[in-house]
């Protein structure tokens, strides 16, 4: 074959025993913050909210790293249908389109008890169809096709000779689904699923990139496939967005690392390591908007703890109003509390300002709220009060 003379990086080899101890400790705790999200009941509204979110960034990533201009905010408006584009812009909400029904058709399928899935090249050739539709595609390009002609990356770097693209790829789907990702019995700790599919997904990627087996969407497919490898080892969906997501997001260092890859012989080590560790980052964000919807459920419980027993019309007008006090994050100028929320305002609606200032000092002498120059806020931050001790100033 052409490549090995050309490409002799790629070795369809990983030797995990150079690994810096580094790299372990990212994948470790990417093992644990998955498990972490995976395990914590979400609200409705927040598992929807940080479901579209991840989504949007996800396939803003993906499509922004091959020139899309659509902003995450744009790419989240198109996902629930409000936005509408001229019709000379519209060719990037299709790519977009292309890469949001590929993803949810994937959690679709994953979501059926149907059995195995196995990642084998018609697969990823219709990963490629799919990020293509629609699209306006360079003279000789088909899409979900394997090319007939050389292709040059950026400036430099070659794809594969055209002839080796058809077995290269199914050679890079055959290592993929062997041993070699394939948990030993002997190690069948908790957590090992999650590492192992990281490992494949990230693996997968440049290997796709390496050999650049279509005319165009060689990126998306590779990051799309990298998507599905993450959901289908049952990693949190918004989690498996993660990864492109930081590539956009370090892109300079995305590209400096796959140069790196290639020039050092097939060096993947480096590469695995800059992406697990941005895949952990992206874990702790969203970590933390999961931690704040535990505190809020936390401090709503509190709140009608605080209430239990207090029977009077005032009493439940004044846990509403701390309630939904709760909701903002600043401080609400009292003028304005009369109209804070519907529920609010019909409970107000036929009371005296001085009815107001009453259950202001109630709900004051409860420690629930606090005054400031700017208005009035929910002290949220008392629910605090009730984690575990640790020594001040700790994270």
């Amino acid at each position: 074959m052409t490549y090995l003379t050309t490409h002799p990086w790629l070795t369809f080899r990983l030797n995990m025993e150079r690994a810096r101890p580094a790299l372990w400790m990212f994948l470790g705790e990417a093992a644990s913050k998955c498990e972490h999200i995976a395990g914590i009941p979400l609200q409705p509204e927040t598992a929807n909210r940080l479901h579209q979110l991840y989504l949007a960034k996800g396939a803003a990533a993906s499509t922004a790293i091959e020139g899309n201009t659509l902003t995450v905010d744009e790419v989240l408006k198109r996902i629930q249908g409000k936005l509408d584009l001229p019709p000379s812009k519209e060719y990037l909400g299709r790519e977009v389109d292309n890469i949001v029904s590929a993803c949810n058709q994937l959690a679709t399928e994953f979501s059926s008890e149907s059995g195995g899935y196995v990642l084998d090249s018609t697969r990823i050739k219709e990963f490629n169809k799919q990020i293509l539709a629609g699209l306006d595609l360079g003279e000789g390009v088909i899409a979900g096709e394997i090319r007939t002609y050389p292709v040059v990356v950026g400036s430099a770097y070659r794809g594969a000779p055209a002839e080796d693209c058809g077995a290269l790829l199914d050679r890079l789907c055959e290592w993929l689904n062997g041993p070699d990702f394939q948990i030993p019995d002997t190690n069948r700790m908790a957590g090992m699923e999650t590492i192992y599919a990281v490992l494949k997904a990230i693996v997968a990627h440049i290997y796709l990139a390496w050999i650049h087996p279509f005319g165009d969407g060689n990126g998306r497919t590779a990051r799309l496939t990298e998507f599905a490898i993450l959901l289908e080892a049952g990693i949190p969906q918004p989690a498996c967005h993660l990864l492109s997501n930081h590539y956009n997001q370090t892109r300079a260092k995305y590209y400096q690392q796959l140069d790196y890859a290639s020039k050092s012989g097939g060096d993947i080590l480096p590469f695995i390591e800059y992406a697990v560790q941005g895949f952990v980052d992206g874990l702790r964000e969203q970590l933390l908007i999961v931690r704040e919807q535990q505190r809020m459920v936390s401090w709503t419980n509190y709140v009608h703890w605080i209430f239990r027993d207090r029977k009077r019309i005032a009493d439940r007008r004044q846990r509403d109003l701390v309630l939904d006090l709760s909701v903002r994050s600043e401080p609400v100028p009292v003028g304005k509390l009369g109209e804070l929320t519907p529920r609010i305002a019909k409970a107000y609606a036929s009371k005296t300002g001085r009815t107001l200032a009453r259950d202001l000092a109630d709900i004051e002498k409860l420690g629930l709220i606090e005054r400031s120059p700017d208005g009035i806020r929910a002290k949220r931050e008392m629910i605090l009060a009730f984690l575990p001790w640790r020594k001040k100033g700790a994270k």
